[in-house]
């Protein structure tokens, strides 16, 4: 067997798909900030690469009473300052979320549900909720352990310039070049398995052509978001693997179906046609989501009527993928009252997802076709999500990915509650108190049978009223060198520590 040695030696350098924000590991639940956070931060739990749970810096949990859960801390883990990790720390990092100023936010949805916590004695702490919560180990895995010492008082741009960048993680943070790169340094004092690369540098490459030009030139030896077009001559290339795996990730367009007056909807002076649940779903037939994604996604998709993935836990089966039906679609759009359609205007990023801006130009054109005289606005990601969360449109591209279907159903189809935690990404404000009531029931089912039987009975409940569009789930894909194995995951996360040499023949 000949051991083929990485080209940078002990150096690894993965580019991201899309740019990142902040270093405030509590500032933004978008994807590329926690990938960062994950190398120099860690959660209570975490999931595997096919998104089942595991243990973190808790070394174990359990539910103690109908209300309250325990959770047993490691006892030999140690910030990167040297100071030792303790339940404060844990008390300390679930309240942070809540108390930053102009988040776009996302985390508090997975903190919400607890009422009280204490600290048991330095490892261990018990969390309370206002009634049965099935799930509080599940938001654990969303919220990432900070150093009460080191982050105390601490603003996002404290994090941004490394002075609270202190964490437990199997990397220490080195340096955030805005729109550029994140580098780190291992941390050979990790608690856990001490990762194979010495330094990493994580390149913030949104632009498609310049990640795979990066990849042939040998300036990275990792890409995420395989652009679709490329992928058949990377497979043939010997230099490169590819790496697939259907993701938990469901791209939809959120509706505005809460306003009267929609800021970029036209009607000819009639009310919004979204809020009629006939237009909502005259739109949906009008998609043709096979010639989507076998076209402009090159076979990186698969059509969906679904908010989870086919694996994802509470995926509801019986619900099938809209059909093409555009003279259905007119006809539907005749009944609501808009036989002559009407103007809109679809936003989406131009950075974020695979394909983003080709898939909206497709929509756009289907719409067109029944009668929807649709423009289209694209932005890069840091200006689109801000937007969105302010509601500033009325037909919008959005991408969400979840490890199970309730949770889901909590952050976009819960009727949008701060104090409870509930419908945080929910931006087109659909709302129906007995979806409310089935996923709150499902959220408490500590029986895994019945918390998935209320999961599908309220996703069926929301698609049929056409809460969003649901449109595809993507396929998520990495392109390395030869020499270089990564597990793919359903979560699309890409860990350096999870990257490693191979062993060839």
């Amino acid at each position: 067997m000949l051991l083929v040695a990485p080209a940078g030696a002990a150096d690894l350098r993965i580019a991201m798909a899309a740019d990142v924000g902040s270093m405030d590991p509590h500032f933004a639940n978008i994807s590329p900030n926690v990938v960062v956070s994950s190398h120099v931060f860690e959660t209570l739990t975490t999931v595997d690469a096919d998104a089942r749970l595991m243990p973190a810096l808790a070394e174990s949990w359990a539910a103690v009473g109908p209300t309250t859960w325990e959770f047993r801390l490691r006892e030999d883990v140690r910030f990167h300052d040297g100071s030792p990790f303790t339940a404060e720390d844990v008390l300390f990092s679930l309240q942070r979320p809540a108390t930053i100023k102009n988040s776009p936010g996302g985390f508090t949805t997975f903190t919400k549900p607890i009422v009280r916590m204490e600290a048991v004695d330095r490892h261990t702490v018990r969390l309370h909720t206002a009634a049965p919560y099935a799930m509080v180990p599940y938001d654990l895995v969303s919220v990432f352990i900070v150093s009460k010492r080191a982050a105390e008082g601490a603003r996002s741009r404290d994090f941004d310039d490394g002075t609270a960048m202190i964490g437990t993680g199997p990397y220490r943070f080195v340096r955030f070049a805005r729109g550029e790169a994140i580098d780190l340094a291992r941390n050979d004092d990790y608690w856990g398995k001490r990762p194979e690369w010495e330094h990493v540098s994580l390149r913030l490459i949104p632009s498609d052509p310049a990640r795979i030009a990066a990849l042939y030139a040998g300036d990275v030896d990792m890409i995420e978001n395989v652009p679709p077009a490329d992928a058949a001559r990377l497979a043939r290339d010997p230099r490169f693997r590819i790496e697939r795996k259907i993701s938990w990730r469901t791209i939809f367009l959120t509706l505005d179906q809460y306003r009267d007056d929609s800021p970029f909807i036209d009607a000819g002076g009639k009310p919004n046609p979204l809020r009629d649940a006939r237009v909502r779903r005259a739109l949906s037939k009008a998609i043709d989501r096979e010639a989507i994604c076998a076209k402009v996604m090159d076979g990186f998709a698969t059509p969906t009527a679904n908010i989870v993935a086919p694996t994802v836990f509470g995926h509801a089966h019986s619900l099938q993928a809209e059909a093409y039906d555009p003279a259905g679609a007119k006809a539907l759009l005749a009944e609501a009252g808009y036989a002559d359609g009407f103007e809109l205007t679809l936003h989406g990023p131009n950075n974020r997802y695979i394909n983003d801006e080709l898939i909206v130009q497709a929509v756009a054109q289907m719409l067109a076709r029944i009668g929807i005289r649709t423009r289209v606005e694209t932005m890069p990601v840091n200006i689109y999500f801000p937007k969105a969360r302010a509601e500033s449109f009325s037909v919008a591209l959005l991408g969400w990915g979840s490890f199970s279907g309730d949770l889901a159903l909590r952050s976009l189809f819960m009727t949008e509650n701060a104090t409870q935690g509930t419908g945080a990404w929910n931006w087109g404000r659909y709302s129906n108190p007995e979806v409310d009531e089935l996923v709150r029931r499902a959220l408490g089912a500590l029986e895994p049978a019945e918390r998935e039987r209320l999961t599908r009975e309220a996703t069926v409940r929301a698609m049929g009223e056409t809460a969003l569009i649901p449109l595809y789930h993507q396929i998520a894909s990495w392109a390395l060198r030869r020499d270089l194995r990564y597990i793919a995951r359903t979560d699309e996360y890409s860990f350096a520590f999870d990257v490693h040499t191979e062993t060839t023949p």
